[in-house]
């Protein structure tokens, strides 16, 4: 629910309009200095304290309070806009291990106190100068307590957890109740280590924040914990501004463990959050005596380069650093210009230990549906049986097999629904190659959604709830769906029963998205409309238009409810035909075909039993398209009549006779079936068989296996393939590169080790695809060019780190994926910022020569060249490589750009626009 902003969030908002705030620096830092003692941490009242008080800073506002006075006071003279209570453990959680969570409340309002008696004193000193007292505030400081909510202590049991998000929420409750009522202006949750534990502080925040009527400021920082670029509990840090993204949170960030150098990756990672963007690292990484070597100078250094790269709006300081340093920050971000905060994108942003980003342009994104109880006999019967184990690797089979969503569904009358979820969960959430996808929480049953939601760091679906009992709990339940930071499934369905027609399907989600917006003023890029897919070909006159109502049903949505997203559970279309998969399979690829193009974004189904739309026969599709669009009376019976004819053919596999016949064809067309099939079994033996035939074995890549690859990509990019698809046709490359490797590299001459150039490839951070990427490598290798494959999923620094080592001549990124192309764009960006003028080949489905010009080139002062296939690059190459062509390569290159560049001027230019006024006066009237 949409709360007022209090007095200090409009402040804070006015503060940060036009400078860079400056946080204050490392409160053990200045501790340290003094030379605290056990009795003053002590004091007289924790005299009979039972354990060891010394290292609980939190307990010297109670026990010492004049010097947290001074220490706060000492960064208020240093230039600090905004000081940090001392309160990071005072919690009743965080004072358990010292026996003093039955004060954690007095904590937290004493440390809010002494802070502001602090900035008070400042205000004075500032009046008795003559001086326009400047406005400070008071953030109070929530730390992570030493538990995590997302990890098992114990190795031999992955489902255990020492802390629940209940539990953390309510400790976080008292925390921050106690420093509110201290006076604290902003609530920062610092240094996270498990964002399920951020989530449950921001919970709490919410909680409060309703409670007193009006919206605090709320800071959030994680901290990235080594070199690996993730926090600690595994997650990105685009996955961990995913996770936040639906949260009224004003800024988010990083502090602690790492360096104001290594501070730069991150930080880039975040730069199209639509939040303020805040950094506190520390002086450089410990020592071998754990100090902290970095001068105010040398991290200066770097501070300058976050404000010249537009990367941040607070700039403070965590350990090591000191009123020294936060007096130098000052001076040197004085008069920089803030960070521009971007508008929200309208995407939905999800995640797992990964990121995902659904753009309209992502095309269809597969739900895998094979951990449902209902979906899904065996599975079934593996939780019935308690063998979770084997339970959770049909999870990793289905991620392995391009699964982008996870789907869990639980609910059974013979077990524990809620209980299972959570231990379930939390099983799937040690096994990484899941983990990285976000999950779809699906359930009938409200209380077990809410448990499957506090167990998962990832911003993920819940699925679902609907309006059929009424507004009110409709309302309640999509407000906990948000403060528990996931994205909501709306079923079409209210207290008149299941929407069936495209007039019932309109109405209800009309409805349902208006009550969103209009009273919650929840996200509308988080809410996904379920319009019912519903069983087609039953002979029952009322359900021939199903299927037809469904598709226009996204077609309405998509032009009328601004960013909401369709998602559908596609096996429940094919009900009348089960038992013949072979049918089933075939129109649950015509079905996602059609939908897909209306504007359905995700769909629940097995996608690796799909067929390529291309590859269903024309009279099958035909048969049922009719069936689809209700085109004719008998569409069932003709369909049911054919479905006899095939009931054993499998399209999706290769066990059958009859899907065996293209095994008499000629073997590179044999060859090619596999690549866009993605059929692995006879791969090798068939690329041996032509490297036979072939005067290289090059040639092989060249022909046969680049026409396949052509032909992925372009079935891909209609619409015609979906990204599990193409995941099996990347398997099925590998294999046959494998084979033809070891020729390709005996039949270089000797005497070639001076190569012809040398190239950095990389599949780009946000992507696991290298069916593009391995053939272009292949076949530059064979024109005797030194490849440096970086692999996939490669983070933009690793990238710089390799050219600044290896010094080649080219760079080469590729994408599969839309994302890719933001982070292409990111590393040109990084190139420049770095000084680096290093060319850069991007290739991919996602890339094109206009997103090129347009996006990529104005980014980088050295060529950005595109590649349209693999067969190009070597020519692009040699363009390049060679002194005389380079001139009139990079002269055509840069005209061609340019006309691209004002091509699509043109085209923006050319769109008519209007006022929001006029605009709202031309809505249609839809009641």
């Amino acid at each position: 629910m949409s709360l007022p902003f209090s007095e200090s969030y409009k402040e804070l908002l006015a503060a940060s309009e036009n400078r860079i705030l400056i946080l204050d620096g490392g409160f053990g830092t200045m501790l340290q200095r003094l030379k605290l003692s056990e009795a003053d941490f002590r004091g007289a009242r924790f005299l009979d304290a039972d354990k060891e008080l010394k290292g609980n800073n939190d307990v010297l506002s109670l026990t010492c309070p004049d010097k947290v006075e001074w220490v706060h006071h000492e960064y208020l003279k240093a230039g600090a806009d905004i000081i940090e209570t001392n309160s990071f453990g005072a919690s009743p959680i965080g004072q358990r291990e010292y026996g003093l969570g039955n004060v954690a409340y007095e904590m937290a309002k004493t440390a809010a106190e002494v802070a502001c008696r602090a900035v008070a004193l400042k205000k004075q000193e500032e009046l008795d100068a003559g001086e326009t007292p400047k406005r400070r505030f008071v953030a109070g400081s929530l730390g992570p307590t030493s538990k995590t909510a997302s990890m098992s202590p114990d190795v031999a049991d992955p489902a255990a957890r020492v802390v629940t998000f209940r539990e953390l929420s309510d400790s976080y409750r008292v925390a921050v109740n106690g420093l509110l009522d201290g006076g604290a202006d902003i609530l920062l949750v610092e240094t996270v280590f498990d964002t399920l534990n951020a989530k449950a502080a921001l919970y709490a925040i919410q909680q409060v924040c309703d409670e007193r009527g009006k919206l605090f400021p709320i800071m959030v920082s994680g901290t990235i914990t080594d070199a690996s670029g993730r926090i600690l509990s595994g997650q990105t840090a685009k996955a961990f501004w995913h996770s936040l993204s639906g949260y009224p949170i004003f800024s988010i960030g990083f502090n602690c463990a790492l360096g104001a150098k290594d501070m730069i990756p991150h930080l880039r990672d975040i730069r199209n959050a639509p939040f303020r963007v805040s950094v506190h690292p520390n002086a450089g990484l410990p020592n071998q005596f754990g100090g902290y070597d970095d001068s105010p100078e040398m991290m200066g250094e770097w501070i300058c380069r976050y404000a010249e790269e537009g990367l941040v709006n607070i700039v403070g300081g965590c350990c090591g650093t000191t009123p020294e340093h936060i007096r130098h920050f000052a001076k040197i971000l004085d008069g920089r210009r803030p960070r521009q905060v971007p508008p929200k994108s309208g995407h939905i942003l999800l995640s797992g230990l990964d990121s995902l980003e659904v753009a309209p342009d992502s095309r269809f994104v597969n739900v895998g549906e094979r951990l449902n109880i209902a979906g899904s006999r065996k599975f079934a019967n593996l939780i019935r049986e308690g063998n979770f184990a084997e339970a959770v690797n049909i999870g990793v089979m289905q991620a392995e097999n391009g699964a982008q969503i996870i789907d869990v569904n639980l609910d059974d009358g013979m077990i524990d629904s809620e209980k299972t979820m959570v231990h379930f969960l939390n099983l799937l959430m040690s096994e990484p190659n899941v983990a990285r996808c976000p999950i779809m929480i699906d359930s009938s049953r409200w209380n077990v959604l809410q448990a499957g939601m506090e167990c998962v760091q990832g911003k993920g679906i819940v699925n679902s709830i609907s309006l059929k009992e009424g507004e009110e709990k409709f309302l309640y339940r999509a407000e906990q769906i948000r403060r528990r930071g996931f994205a909501v499934v709306c079923m079409a369905f209210d207290e008149n029963g299941q929407a069936t027609t495209f007039e019932r399907k309109r109405d209800v989600c009309t409805r349902m998205y208006r009550l969103l917006r209009d009273k919650l003023d929840f996200p509308p890029e988080d809410i996904l409309f379920d319009p019912n897919i519903l069983t087609i070909g039953t002979g029952m006159a009322e359900h021939a238009n199903y299927a037809k109502d469904y598709i226009e049903t996204c077609r309405y949505i998509k032009q009328n409810l601004p960013f909401a997203h369709v998602v559908g559970g596609v096996s429940n279309l094919s009900f009348a035909f089960k038992g013949n998969n072979s049918i089933r399979e075939s129109m649950h690829s015509c079905f996602l075909y059609h939908a897909g193009k209306a504007g359905m974004d995700f769909g629940i189904v097995n996608a690796g039993v799909l067929p390529v739309y291309e590859d269903i026969p024309e009279e099958e599709r035909t048969l049922i398209e009719d069936l689809i669009f209700n085109r004719r009376e008998d569409a069932t019976d003709r369909l049911l009549a054919y479905a006899e004819t095939v009931k054993n053919r499998k399209l999706s596999g290769n066990e059958n006779a009859d899907v065996l016949a293209w095994r008499k064809e000629p073997v590179e067309f044999r060859i090619r079936h596999a690549m866009v099939k993605g059929i692995e079994e006879f791969i090798e033996a068939d690329v041996e068989e032509l490297r036979l035939q072939m005067a290289e074995p090059v040639q092989v890549i060249e022909g046969p296996l680049m026409d396949g690859m052509n032909e992925v990509g372009k079935l891909f990019g209609e619409g015609k393939m979906f990204l599990p698809q193409v995941v099996k046709s990347a398997r099925v490359m590998k294999r046959a590169v494998a084979v033809l490797m070891p020729y390709i590299q005996a039949g270089k001459k000797s005497g070639e080790s001076s190569c012809a150039g040398k190239i950095v490839m990389a599949t780009v951070k946000g992507d696991v695809h290298d069916i593009g990427k391995n053939i272009v490598s292949v076949v530059l290798a064979c024109n005797n060019y030194e490849i440096i494959d970086l692999g996939v999923m490669v983070p933009c620094e690793k990238i710089v780190e390799a050219v600044k080592k290896y010094k080649p001549d080219m760079v080469g990124l590729s994408g599969l994926i839309t994302p890719s192309l933001d982070e292409m764009v990111n590393v040109a960006r990084t190139f420049k910022a770095e000084g680096l003028q290093t060319p850069i080949m991007v290739g991919g489905a996602a890339a094109s020569a206009i997103h090129t010009a347009v996006k990529i080139a104005p980014e980088s002062d050295a060529p950005v060249i595109y590649s349209r296939d693999a067969g190009s690059s070597a020519s692009l190459m040699e363009r390049w490589m060679n002194p005389k062509k380079r001139p009139d390569f990079l002269k055509e290159l840069y005209a061609l750009q340019e006309n691209l560049r004002k091509d699509n001027s043109r085209s923006e230019k050319s769109v008519k626009t209007v006022s929001l006024e006029e605009a709202r006066a031309n809505a249609p009237s839809l009641f």
